[in-house]
C-alpha cells in the first residue's frame, strides 16, 4: 500500500469541507486472502441488518456508509468461506475501521466462519501471509503494528524488523552487512539520502503514522535492484488513510553527559542554523571564483589593483577560528501530520502531509582519534604511535522533513504524487591535544576545529497502477526526479605548536576548505503482472524495466593562511585574523591566504551514470507444494568521469570509467511442509559498485579526525615507483548468494527459523589504508572474498511457561558468520615484509564490514486492553575488520559494542488517542571502540568516543 500527500492545506480543508458526511458513520475495512495475503477484487460485503452493501476494489477494500448502529457483516466470495462478522459498531460522523480481514479457501463453499469484529482490529495476520508466501527471503512491519507499540518513526520501528539493526539511530543495516551491501527504497523507488554516497536513507525522518508498511527483502528477485547483498529496505507510505487523522508530537532527549554541560563547544554561526541551513554567514568571500589573485601576485605591488582585491578577499574571511564553552540544551522533536480519503461516487481521493522537526546535541569528551604503526623492527611487537589526538567536541544536529502527496482511484486505476524535503544542517566545535612522533618529527599541538555542514533532498514521486480485464493484468509506473545538495562552508582547522604557540608548515597552516555537492537524479520504471494458470494452479508472469540517470558536480576549495610575522604568543586562534596581522603596504609580511585549488584543482570533479534495465520472472506452482520463481534481469551501467589527478599529468573529460553489462539470474523455491512451513531455497547473483566519489581523484578531508578519503582511481606504488600497491582501476564486486531456510509460522505473528548461507565475492571493494600518507584511506579492490552463515529467528509468546503470560513476547536473531578473502598479491606481499618475528602470514584474512556472530534479542509485553507497551532489546556484534592494513599499517577492528535499550509506550483514551512513550538508550553505558590489532600486541584505539546513556521521551495526540 502506498499513499501521496499534498503539501496545500487549504485545498485539503476544501476537499474535506466538500466530501465530508453528516450524520451516518462509515466503515471501511480490508479484505485478503489467508493463503497468499494478497487483496482479494471483487468480495461482496452485506450489512444483513440493512441489506446493503458494497464490492472490494483492487486494492481489496470496501466502504460503507449508514446510520449508526450495531451490525452483522456478511462477507462472502465465490469458492471461499463465508465471513460474518459480529458486532461491528457505526458511529455518527465517525470511521469504524476493520484491518486485516482473511479469507480462507475452502472446498465446500457452504460453510460460514462467524468472528467478533474486535478480534481483528489490531492484528497482523496479513503481513504475515504475504511473508510465509513471499518469492522471496522477507520479513516486515504494519501500520497496525505501529498503533499498537507507539514507534514516532521508521527507524524506531523498523529495528523490531528480524536480521535489522540501526547504525547511528538512522541507517539500516541487514544480517549485519554495512551500508554497501544494504539498499533502502522509497515506496519501491530508489531515492538517496541526505548523504548521498549512501545506498541507505535515514530512516528517523519518517514518522509512522504517514507509513503503511515496512519491507524487508533479504534475496534478491528480477523486479528489485541488483546492488544489493544484505537486504532491501522498502519503505510503503500510505495513499488512502483508514480515517482522518490529526497528529501533533513532542519528543525530547537528556544525555546527563552531553545535555546542560558547562564545558560543551560551540561557535557562533548564522541565525538560521536552528532551521537547518546558513544565513550567509559562512559564504566564500571569492564567491566561487577561481580567478582570484595569489600571494604571488600582489606581493610587490600591495597597493595595485590586484593588490587592493588580494587585502579585500583575504579581510573578508571569519575571523572566528575556535570555539568557545557554553551550556548544552537537551534534544527536542516536534512532528504533525494530517491524512484522510474522500469517497465520491466514481472517485475515492487520497492525502497525506507531515512535518518533522528536530534538534539534538551531542558533546564529547576525552575523544581519541590515533594511528599507530608496526616498528621498523621485526622483533618488536608492540604498536608505536605515529598521532595521538584527544579532546572534546560538540555537535548540534537539526533536521527539517516534510511529506505531502495526493492519490485517486477509480474502478481500474490508481494515481499518486509525493513531494519529499529534507534539510540537515549539522555544525561541530572541537578543542584537542595532537601529538605527532611520526618518522622523528616529534611535537605536541593544540588542535582547534570549526565545521558545518547543510545538506538537502527534495524529491517528486508521480506514479500510477492500473488493472485490466479485472485483475489479470496488472500495470505499475513510477517517476522520481531528486535534486541533493550537499555544502559544507567554511570548514576551519587551526594547530599551534606548543610550547611556544608558533605555526608552520611542520604542524599544518590555518585552513579553510569550502565543499559543494549537487546532485541530480531521475529514476523511471515500470511493471507489468500477468496472472496465468499453469499446471492446473495460478501462477504469475512479471516483466518490466527501469532507467536511472544521475549527475553529480563536486567541487573542495582549499584555502590556506601563513602566519608571517602575526603576534601568536597568546595562543589565540581567534586572534590570527586581527586587522593588524593582515597583509598590507605597511605589513608585506603580514598573514596571507593561498588558494590551494588554483590553477590545478583535482578535488573537483563532474561524474554521471546511467543504468538501464530490464527483467522478466515466472512464478509457477510446477507439483503440488513446490512454488518456483525463476527470473533474469539484465542491468547496462555506464559511469563517466570529467576530472584530474594531482599535477594534471591525467585528465579525464567525459571519460568512460565504468562500463558494465551483467545479467542477475534469480531462483527462489518454496517448498510448503506443512501449511505453517516451509523449506526455501534461493540462488541468485547481485552486484556492489564503486560510488561517485570512490570513483574519483579526489582527497577528502576529515577535519575532526585528521583523517583523508582518497578517491579509489589515484594509484599507489613504493620502491620509487617500480611497485605497484593499487593501480587506479576500481572495479565493482560481483556476488553469489545462496540460502536454505525452514521457517514455520504460529498465531500471534509468532515463528521461527533457522537460516544458512552462502555468498561469494568477486573483487570485494574495501577500504585500505595507504601506506605512503598516515591517517589516509582508499577504496579498492582486494581479491575474492567468501561468507558463510547460520542464522536462527524466533518470535514466541511466552504462553509456553504459563498462560499468565500471554502477553509477554521474546524476539531473537542470532547469526553466526565466517568470513575470508583471498589477499591480492601485494597486500600478502606487504604483511609478509611486515611480519613479526615467530608469526606466520596467511593469504587469507577476514572480510572488512562482516561481523563474526551478530546478537538481536528482546523481551517486550503488550496489552491491548490498557494500550501499555514494555520492552527490553540487546544487541551485539562481533569485533570487526574496518580498516585493512596495508605495509606496517595493521588491521583496525572494532569493538563488540554491548546495546541495551528499554522502551516503554502506553495509549490513553479508548480510541488510543494519546500516546506517550518513554526510553533508555546504552544502559550498560557502553563505549564504542575501534582499534589497532597486530600480532601478539596490545590492541590500540584508533577512535574511541563515549556516547554516554540517552532519556528519551515522547508524546502525541491525536485530534
Amino acid at each position: 500500500m502506498k499513499r501521496i500527500f499534498i503539501p496545500s492545506l487549504l485545498l485539503i480543508t476544501q476537499l474535506m469541507a466538500g466530501f465530508s458526511f453528516a450524520q451516518k458513520g462509515t466503515l471501511r475495512g480490508t479484505i485478503f486472502e489467508e493463503s497468499t495475503g494478497e487483496p482479494l477484487f471483487g468480495v461482496s460485503v452485506l450489512v444483513k441488518e440493512l441489506g446493503i452493501g458494497a464490492v472490494t476494489d483492487f486494492d481489496g477494500k470496501f466502504e460503507i456508509q449508514a446510520d449508526p448502529g450495531t451490525y452483522t457483516l456478511q462477507i462472502s466470495y465465490i469458492s471461499y468461506s463465508t465471513v460474518e462478522l459480529t458486532a461491528v459498531e457505526i458511529n455518527s460522523d465517525k470511521v469504524t475501521v476493520l484491518n486485516d480481514i482473511l479469507m480462507a479457501e475452502e472446498a465446500s463453499e457452504l460453510e460460514t466462519v462467524t468472528i467478533a469484529a474486535a478480534a481483528i482490529r489490531t492484528t497482523e495476520n496479513a503481513l504475515m501471509s504475504v511473508k510465509r508466501n513471499a518469492p522471496n527471503l522477507m520479513d516486515g512491519i504494519s501500520a497496525s503494528t505501529f498503533r499498537q507499540i507507539g514507534d514516532g518513526d521508521a527507524a524506531g520501528a523498523v529495528k523490531r524488523v528480524t536480521g535489522v539493526s540501526i547504525e547511528g539511530g538512522k541507517y539500516v543495516y541487514v544480517r549485519g552487512l554495512g551500508d554497501r551491501y544494504t539498499k533502502t527504497v522509497l515506496n519501491g523507488v530508489d531515492v538517496p539520502g541526505l548523504d548521498p554516497d549512501r545506498n541507505t536513507i535515514q530512516m528517523d525522518i519518517f514518522p509512522t503514522n504517514v507509513i503503511d508498511n515496512i519491507i524487508v527483502s533479504k534475496s534478491f528477485s528480477a523486479e528489485l535492484p541488483a546492488d544489493f547483498t544484505g537486504g532491501v529496505v522498502d519503505i510503503e507510505t500510505k495513499d488512502f488513510p483508514e480515517e482522518r487523522s490529526m497528529k501533533l508530537g513532542v519528543s525530547g532527549g537528556f544525555n546527563p553527559s552531553m545535555h546542560f554541560n558547562s564545558n560543551y563547544l560551540t561557535y557562533e554561526g548564522g541565525k538560521n542554523d536552528w532551521l537547518g541551513f546558513d544565513d550567509g554567514t559562512r559564504a566564500l568571500p571569492t564567491g566561487g571564483r577561481t580567478d582570484i589573485p595569489s600571494y604571488g601576485d600582489v606581493v610587490g605591488n600591495p597597493n595595485s589593483p590586484t593588490g587592493l582585491e588580494y587585502q579585500s578577499i583575504l579581510g573578508s574571511f571569519n575571523k572566528t577560528l575556535a570555539g568557545y564553552r557554553a551550556n548544552s540544551l537537551m534534544d527536542l522533536g516536534l512532528s504533525f501530520s494530517l491524512g484522510d480519503q474522500l469517497a465520491r461516487e466514481k472517485v475515492t481521493w487520497g492525502y497525506n502531509f507531515a512535518l518533522t522537526y528536530k534538534n539534538e546535541t551531542e558533546f564529547y569528551q576525552d575523544a581519541e582519534f590515533n594511528l599507530y604503526a608496526k616498528p621498523r623492527e621485526a622483533s618488536q611487537r608492540e604498536l608505536e604511535p605515529l598521532e595521538r589526538q584527544s579532546g572534546d567536541y560538540g555537535v548540534n544536529n537539526v533536521m527539517l522533513g516534510g511529506m505531502a502527496g495526493i492519490a485517486m482511484k477509480t474502478n481500474a486505476s490508481k494515481f499518486r504524487l509525493t513531494y519529499l524535503h529534507l534539510q540537515n544542517g549539522e555544525s561541530k566545535a572541537g578543542e584537542f591535544d595532537f601529538v605527532n612522533t611520526n618518522l622523528g618529527a616529534n611535537f605536541e599541538a593544540k588542535q582547534y576545529n570549526i565545521e558545518y555542514s547543510e545538506r538537502s533532498l527534495q524529491s517528486i514521486l508521480l506514479g500510477g497502477s492500473h488493472f485490466l480485464n479485472g485483475n489479470s493484468w496488472e500495470i505499475n509506473w513510477k517517476v522520481a526526479p531528486t535534486l541533493s545538495t550537499m555544502n559544507d562552508p567554511d570548514i576551519r582547522f587551526t594547530r599551534f605548536r606548543l610550547p611556544n604557540n608558533t605555526i608552520s608548515t611542520e604542524v599544518g597552516l590555518p585552513t579553510r576548505i569550502w565543499r559543494e555537492l549537487e546532485e541530480v537524479n531521475l529514476v523511471s520504471k515500470v511493471d507489468l503482472t500477468k496472472r496465468i494458470t499453469a499446471f492446473q494452479s495460478e501462477g504469475k508472469i512479471r516483466f518490466g524495466g527501469n532507467y536511472v540517470t544521475k549527475n553529480r558536480d563536486f567541487t573542495i576549495q582549499t584555502f590556506q593562511f601563513a602566519t608571517g610575522n602575526a603576534d601568536l604568543s597568546n595562543g589565540d586562534p581567534n586572534a590570527i585574523l586581527n586587522p593588524e596581522n593582515l597583509f598590507s603596504a605597511d605589513n608585506r609580511n603580514g598573514v596571507r591566504y593561498n588558494p590551494d585549488f588554483i590553477p590545478i584543482n583535482p578535488n573537483e570533479y563532474q561524474s554521471n551514470i546511467t543504468n538501464a534495465a530490464g527483467y522478466v520472472s515466472a512464478e509457477l506452482t510446477p507439483i503440488a507444494g513446490l512454488k518456483a520463481i525463476a527470473g533474469l534481469r539484465v542491468e547496462k551501467y555506464t559511469q563517466f568521469y570529467t576530472g584530474t589527478n594531482q599535477g594534471a599529468t591525467i585528465v579525464f573529460d567525459n571519460e568512460k570509467v565504468l562500463d558494465d553489462l551483467d545479467f542477475f539470474p534469480s531462483l527462489n523455491l518454496v517448498f510448503g511442509l506443512k501449511e505453517n512451513q516451509n523449506l526455501r531455497f534461493s540462488a541468485s547473483r547481485t552486484i556492489a559498485r564503486p560510488s561517485f566519489k570512490e570513483l574519483s581523484y579526489a582527497e577528502i578531508l576529515d577535519p575532526i579526525t585528521g583523517r583523508t578519503f582518497i578517491g579509489g582511481l589515484f594509484p599507489e606504488t613504493t620502491n620509487g615507483g617500480t611497485e605497484v600497491l593499487w593501480d587506479g582501476n576500481l572495479t565493482a564486486t560481483r556476488i553469489n548468494n545462496f540460502d536454505l531456510r525452514w521457517e514455520s509460522f504460529q498465531q500471534r505473528a509468532q515463528m521461527f527459523s533457522v537460516s544458512a548461507f552462502y555468498k561469494s565475492f568477486d573483487k570485494p571493494i574495501e577500504i585500505v589504508q595507504f601506506l605512503s600518507d598516515p591517517g589516509s584511506f582508499q577504496p579498492r579492490n582486494v581479491g575474492r572474498g567468501t561468507v558463510m552463515g547460520i542464522e536462527v529467528e524466533l518470535r514466541k509468546a511466552l504462553t509456553f511457561l504459563s498462560p499468565s503470560l500471554e502477553n509477554f513476547m521474546w524476539n531473537t536473531n542470532v547469526t553466526v558468520t565466517e568470513s575470508q578473502i583471498k589477499m591480492s598479491e601485494s597486500e600478502f606481499r606487504s604483511r609478509s615484509l611486515t611480519a613479526r618475528e615467530g608469526e606466520t602470514v596467511s593469504d587469507t584474512r577476514d572480510m572488512a564490514g562482516q561481523a563474526p556472530y551478530i546478537i538481536n534479542t528482546g523481551l517486550s509485553y503488550n496489552n491491548f486492553i490498557n494500550g501499555f507497551e514494555a520492552g527490553v532489546f540487546y544487541n551485539v556484534q562481533g569485533p570487526t575488520l574496518n580498516f585493512v592494513g596495508f605495509g606496517n599499517r595493521t588491521d583496525t577492528y572494532t569493538v563488540p559494542f554491548h546495546s541495551l535499550n528499554l522502551n516503554i509506550n502506553k495509549s490513553f483514551g479508548a480510541d488510543e488517542r494519546i500516546q506517550a512513550n518513554l526510553g533508555v538508550e546504552n544502559l550498560l553505558n557502553d563505549k564504542r571502540e575501534v582499534v589497532f590489532s597486530s600480532y601478539e600486541a596490545q590492541d590500540q584505539i584508533f577512535t574511541r568516543l563515549a556516547p554516554g546513556t540517552r532519556i528519551k521521551f515522547g508524546f502525541s495526540f491525536s485530534f
